[in-house]
């Protein structure tokens, strides 16, 4: 169903129907393709031959040669016709889906509940005016009352720019890893027959029609017919799930499907489908129409396979949670593995903090509310009034605000976002190291390794091999002879074997620059006796016209079990020639003859292959030389050999000659290995090769130094030391050979895998092992998964250990390995950096809220204030201190390995010796900060009170401590100069100044609104005559004194109306002023006038009275401003906020008479007479 849906679905997309594709002037369309690609084994066969007559009608109906190729003037139109190698990648998620997915928080989901309920009842008033006590002050003063919502309204902000900075962050990791996938897309080429040229193309430019070459270790691109084939055998585990590998025969089972792996042999395939109409294709259309999850999954099964789409390399899962190992996992049954050393412990302290911080927060509100309650219901008796209810509840949510502030300050939501960034940064600056990271936590992993497997050939060495010794007829060459030194008998069966038995893929082209090197394509060795060839002044091209690759008789390609390759021919006479080539002491084995230096077959013994052995090979191999010996057999015509019985085919051969090849070690691998060696990572090197090769190489390179005590041995000394009686590795014997083990040579796949998982899985050191391997070939697969990090060449390496691994090293470089440890380390420190920050900010932060709220039922940083210092701390600083380039003194310490703890020594004697000092002086101001700068205190304000000068130089002192601390934490290992480099990082920079720079912004506002909302005032108490001495005075009167005054317009306007009958009696006003007054009264108000912040000037005579007065008629005033010279407050608020009027005029009515009876009573009768 789904494939007719989809198919309707294409042509209606192409605007072409079945006969449309005819006339497109192709003799077959889409869906007779697509039928087709259906068929497997013999089926197909008798499909094609009813329909098409054979393989070559197939190829006239697509317009195509099954030699030429394309002519590659029609591409458009068959792009058009039977569409593009590509599958549509899914779509990215949007900013607002990812603003979404931030908004889930729990954390922040608690706190935006509680800012809408604290935003409602902030607009609530109560109906009474003193009778919720304490609860209600300053609920009534309306200035206050509208003011109350911006704390609610600021928590809401805040989140909304959390929830930003989170969605941004996001957004741009996918798009860096949508780029990522790109530029692996652009990587994958693959070889193609166009105009009889093979070419690379781009795997999205394959169309159908076209003819691939495939070969050994090549991931299919798309669906396709094989043409010819050569021992070939392919994986289609991915799309079938059976592991036996299937062999394709160009008469018995034809079919390759996309997305399957060659594993042996090589070929010719004829491209019938691609992209969306190929298998792999057909399965991911089936799944877009499904639901997004099962997407997911299914789309795993599928080895997330297409050239263009390369959904295989799709890093985007795996950041994503690893959805993509987990169904590695299952499927090559080799456990892939456990979540990074990293991100394990960080999930384990961030877990921990949390609890920490949750049980901080509970307690909190729990002290805030049963303080409360008791002071309210228990010491003052007061009863709980309805109409009170939601001033209660006012005030509880304050307190829950408070208890989520301590939660939120003290989760590290910071750390996440510190991995991602760090990681993030780190995987686009190692691009420039030629790394290409595939899953992000093995950058991280990578500064934990402890050991890395080497492969030799391409990575310690150059991998452009040249034949420099040989030995023909008896003669051992130490360099290549002159052509005239051979008979040409040799000669002839030499260039012969050589041309014909390799890949006809492998060429020599002549150099690109001027003077440079000519270019190697295809296998490297091969390349290398081409070059022999040609050095011996032939030519291979026309030998290979002779005879084109389909007319090779039988070719039994080269695989890690044979370790040769042989190719037949059939001779003109009819009989058949075999030529073999292959690592020299294997084929010498096989060999009963050998050619003399008359070119004649004679006899070869069993003690001439040991004194060739000793005297040829050995010498050769110790020189660091490769050894491949050349051989051949002829067979008769009748009977026909069974060619399928290989183990007596490729025996009785006769050997031509053994050419000893060089690959040069990489210039800069001995020092990068020397680095590695410093750094605590044993290197250890894993070769197909010779012993005597591999041990040549290991001196050159310095992986072995003469005189040490280390261990070389080949593949089968390997085996009989780890195995015991039956056959099984045992962990014992693996640690007796492992730590001392630096080359492995002759080593099959298998080797390499067991040697991998032994180091991995030995306990013999107290730090589990971290081991990095290195791999090219198809046969790696296994051990580049097993390892923490597996390493595969972009170059050299086939699809299928890319695939396998989790960096590709775009230049096949040893020394991009160690850029990749220095950039691991590298992430790994800027996490630590970052939690000894983030953990120095956190205790201080809920140990001063929690205290605050205990000691003055409120915390002194405020929630608005805790949420910018969680912003700050959290993104901020994660972005600067993450972004610290690496230095080379990262290599000079060993790795931390697996079991170290997150946070060291040096970093809990920072974070402890910080936290206190922050603690103290955080502390010195809260408790005594009013006296040391001479300001009100802020203690115990009640609800709503506008923000006090005390709390605000605490918030200052606080953020600009983890401002100067952000610089502290750029270094952990206890180095003394903290600005060492700090310029080489602008982003640090400019974090740490635009933070100060908000910082002084966002602080200095609030007076200038507190004066501006006092002007205001004024200007309404400016309506009387008389007020506008106070304006003059503006700078010394308290705010909160101003609104004291507000509270007593009405007041002024009483006096008002007598101002004219106190002007009638000014003159006896003034006389009785200097006779009564200046002895008597003058010092019974001493305390007011005296005090500078209340000093009004009495220029003007009548102004003082009224002034007098209105202190002696209201005794409130006065008792609220003798506490400043020295008495205690009555009102537990030393606020000096308008509420106090409030306050006081509920509590101190006792007062009055007492004042009224003071030593004033003259101004007081004089009163009473006006």
């Amino acid at each position: 169903m789904g494939d007719l849906t989809n198919s309707d679905y294409y042509a209606k997309n192409q605007g072409n129907d079945v006969s449309s594709n005819h006339e497109g002037g192709f003799g077959v369309s889409v869906m007779e393709l697509r039928d087709l690609m259906e068929l497997r084994g013999s089926e197909a066969v008798v499909k094609i031959q009813e329909e098409y007559g054979d393989m070559d009608g197939l190829c006239q109906r697509l317009r195509t040669s099954p030699t030429e190729g394309l002519t590659g003037d029609d591409l458009d139109k068959r792009k058009e016709v039977y569409g593009e190698n590509l599958i549509p990648p899914k779509k990215p998620k949007t900013f607002l889906q990812l603003v979404w997915e931030a908004l889930q928080d729990v954390t922040l989901i608690i706190l935006e509940v509680a800012a809408l309920i604290s935003l409602g009842l902030s607009f609530y008033q109560p109906p009474g005016g003193d009778t919720c006590g304490t609860a209600a002050a300053g609920a009534e003063d309306e200035g206050e009352a509208e003011a109350g919502w911006i704390e609610g309204a600021a928590i809401l902000l805040s989140v909304v720019c959390v929830v930003l900075v989170t969605a941004f962050n996001d957004w741009s990791k996918e798009k860096q890893f949508r780029g990522l996938q790109s530029r692996i897309e652009q990587e994958q080429k693959f070889q193609v027959v166009r105009g009889a040229q093979v070419i690379q193309l781009p795997v999205a430019d394959i169309v159908v029609g076209d003819i691939a070459q495939i070969k050994y270790g090549d991931l299919l691109p798309a669906d396709g017919v094989l043409i010819q084939g050569n021992d070939l055998k392919i994986d289609e585990s991915s799309l079938t799930g059976e592991s036996d590998h299937v062999k394709k025969d160009a008469d018995k089972d034809p079919m390759l499907l996309s997305g399957t792996h060659v594993m042996e042999g090589s070929g010719r395939m004829l491209v019938t489908a691609v992209g969306v109409n190929s298998q792999t294709g057909i399965i991911f259309t089936l799944l877009g129409a499904g639901e997004p999850v099962e997407e997911e999954k299914k789309k795993e099964k599928v080895k997330k396979q297409d050239g263009a789409a390369a959904m295989e390399m799709q890093p985007l899962k795996s950041a994503e949670g690893g959805e993509m190992e987990e169904k590695e996992k299952k499927k090559a049954n080799v456990s892939k593995k456990e979540k990074s050393v990293l991100q394990g412990k960080l999930t384990k302290l961030a877990v921990q903090i949390g609890k920490a911080g949750l049980v901080m927060s509970a307690i909190t509100v729990i002290i805030l509310v049963l303080y409360f309650a008791v002071d309210n219901f228990v010491l003052q008796k007061r009863p709980w009034l309805t109409e009170c209810t939601p001033i209660y509840v006012q005030y509880f949510v304050k307190f829950f605000i408070i208890g989520v502030t301590v939660l939120v300050v003290a989760v590290p939501e910071g750390l996440p976002l510190a991995v991602t960034i760090s990681l993030a940064y780190s995987v686009k600056k190692m691009m420039k190291d030629n790394n290409l990271v595939r899953h992000l936590d093995a950058c991280e992993t990578m500064g934990n390794a402890t050991a890395i497997c080497s492969d030799k050939t391409g990575t310690l060495t150059t991998n452009r091999m040249t034949a420099v010794a040989c030995y023909v007829g008896d003669v051992h060459y130490k360099e290549i002879p002159d052509p005239g030194a051979l008979t040409a008998k040799s000669l002839d069966i030499l260039v012969n074997a050589i041309s014909l038995n390799s890949a006809y893929t492998t060429k020599i082209l002549p150099a690109t620059k001027e003077g440079g090197l000519p270019m190697q394509v295809g296998n490297k060795t091969e390349c290398g006796l081409l070059g022999l060839v040609l050095d011996l002044k032939r030519d291979y091209q026309p030998i290979r016209n002779q005879i084109p690759e389909e007319k090779l008789y039988k070719v039994y390609t080269f695989n890690s079990a044979r370790k040769s390759m042989s190719t037949v021919i059939k001779l003109s006479d009819g009989s058949f020639r075999m030529y073999s080539k292959g690592a020299s002491e294997i084929v010498l084995k096989k060999c009963t003859k050998i050619l003399n230096q008359e070119g004649e077959p004679r006899v070869f013994r069993p003690r001439d292959k040991d004194e060739m052995v000793k005297k040829v090979i050995e010498p050769m191999a110790c020189d660091g030389l490769r050894t491949i010996c050349v051989a051949y057999r002829d067979f008769p015509a009748d009977p026909e050999p069974l060619w399928d019985n290989e183990n007596d085919i490729l025996n009785e051969l006769t050997a031509v000659c053994v050419v000893g090849i060089e690959d040069p070690v990489r210039p800069e691998v001995p020092d990068a290995i020397i680095r590695c060696q410093r750094a605590g990572i044993t290197v250890r090197m894993v070769t197909g090769d010779n012993i005597n090769t591999a041990r040549a190489i290991a001196i050159k390179c310095g992986i072995i130094h003469p005189g040490e005590d280390f261990l070389c041995i080949d593949g089968k000394e390997f085996n009989r030391r780890i195995r015991n009686e039956k056959g099984e590795v045992e962990q014992e014997r693996m640690d007796k050979v492992w730590p001392k083990l630096r080359v492995l040579a002759r080593s099959s796949p298998t080797d390499k895998h067991t040697l991998v998982k032994g180091i991995i899985d030995s306990c013999l050191t107290d730090q589990r092992q971290v081991v990095a391997v290195t791999g090219d070939g198809t046969n790696d697969g296994p051990a580049l998964k097993k390892a923490d990090v597996g390493f595969a060449m972009g170059i050299a390496g086939t699809d299928v250990a890319k695939e396998a691994s989790d960096i590709i090293l775009t230049d096949d470089n040893f020394s991009s390995i160690v850029k990749a440890v220095m950039w691991g380390r590298n992430v790994y420190d800027s996490i630590s950096k970052f939690l000894q920050f983030q953990l120095t900010v956190n205790v201080v932060a809920v140990i001063v809220a929690f205290t605050g709220a205990c000691i003055t039922q409120d915390s002194p940083l405020k929630a608005v204030q805790m949420l910018w210092v969680n912003l700050i701390m959290d993104t901020f600083a994660s972005l600067a201190l993450a972004t610290e380039p690496p230095t080379e003194a990262l290599l000079m310490r060993k790795p931390y390995g697996r079991n170290k703890p997150l946070i060291s020594s040096t970093m809990t004697k920072n974070i402890l010796g910080h936290g206190i000092y922050q603690l103290v002086i955080i502390f010195s101001l809260l408790f005594v900060g009013e006296q040391i700068f001479d300001i009100d205190s802020g203690r115990h304000a009640p609800l709503h009170s506008p923000p006090s000068e005390h709390y605000t130089i605490i918030f200052n002192t606080f953020v600009l401590m983890q401002l100067f601390n952000e610089i502290n934490a750029r270094k952990i290992h206890g180095e003394r100069n903290v600005f060492d480099g700090i310029f080489r990082n602008p982003i640090f920079c400019s974090i740490v100044f635009g933070t100060f720079a908000i910082q002084v912004i966002a602080t200095i506002p609030n007076s200038k609104l507190r004066f501006l909302r006092g002007a205001g005032q004024l200007t309404k108490k400016n309506e009387m005559p008389g007020d506008e001495d106070m304006n003059e005075d503006n700078e010394e009167i308290d705010h909160a004194e101003r609104e004291l005054r507000r509270g007593q317009v009405l007041w002024f306007r009483g006096l008002n109306r007598i101002q004219t009958q106190i002007r009638v009696v000014n003159a006896f006003r003034s006389s009785l002023y200097e006779g009564l007054e200046k002895p008597d009264s003058r010092p019974s108000i001493h305390n007011f006038m005296t005090h500078p912040e209340f000093r009004i000037e009495d220029s003007t005579p009548h102004i003082p009275l009224i002034d007098d007065t209105d202190l002696e008629e209201d005794p409130s005033l006065r008792n609220t401003h003798q506490p400043q010279t020295g008495s205690q407050p009555q009102s537990p608020n030393k606020n000096n906020n308008a509420v106090d009027s409030g306050i006081n005029l509920t509590i101190d009515t006792t007062s009055k008479s007492a004042a009224s009876s003071g030593p004033a009573s003259p101004l007081h009768s004089l009163e009473t007479s006006l």
